[in-house]
């Protein structure tokens, strides 16, 4: 299916391996360069000459997107090595298991920056140009755990949830500027 991206050009946070590599992969394959992203420079060269031996167009970019400030970093570089950013994958990792009665409330700043304010943090920096040309695609990788709490993992549910209403607030405001938003 030619889902009309091709030329196009995404940052894929957080895809040296996992479901960030997928969506990078996925995304090269239908003929969009894309920026990658991750903390190991090894792991990172091996994700980007996986697309780039698959015929497509890669550049890796060693970033920290567990922070705010390491989010806002990336889609700057990916701007910047891009020549724009039209398509962005907001993904992390997850904050560590634990229930209401094992995790204290220090635990929970560090799981709202790693899921929810780096999401905010990315959408920040690639979203009004996307309004401004009247195209682009945000989607967050998020978890099922907006649907229906996961027992053990608190924190998680409690950022996660945050994040959709973020996505759900974003997506009603730019829509009409031709930027759409979701989250799988």
């Amino acid at each position: 299916m030619d889902l009309g991206i091709a030329g196009r050009r995404a940052a894929v946070a957080a895809s040296s391996a996992g479901l960030g590599l997928a969506a990078a992969q996925a995304l090269a394959a239908d003929g969009v360069e894309v920026a990658l992203c991750g903390r190991d420079r090894g792991r990172l060269d091996e994700a980007v000459a996986s697309i780039v031996d698959a015929g497509g167009a890669a550049v890796g970019l060693v970033a920290d997107v567990s922070t705010a400030e390491g989010a806002a970093t990336f889609v700057r570089q990916a701007t910047e090595a891009l020549g724009g950013v039209d398509i962005l994958v907001a993904n992390a990792g997850g904050p560590p298991a634990g229930t209401f009665a094992s995790t204290p409330l220090e635990a929970y700043l560090p799981a709202l920056e790693l899921n929810l304010l780096s999401t905010v943090a990315m959408c920040t920096e690639a979203v009004p140009a996307m309004a401004e040309r009247g195209w682009g695609r945000v989607v967050a990788i998020t978890s099922i755990s907006v649907r229906q709490p996961i027992p053990t993992l608190i924190l998680s549910n409690t950022a996660r949830a945050g994040v959709t209403g973020f996505l759900k607030t974003l997506a009603l405001e730019v829509a009409g500027q031709g930027v759409t938003v979701n989250s799988v």
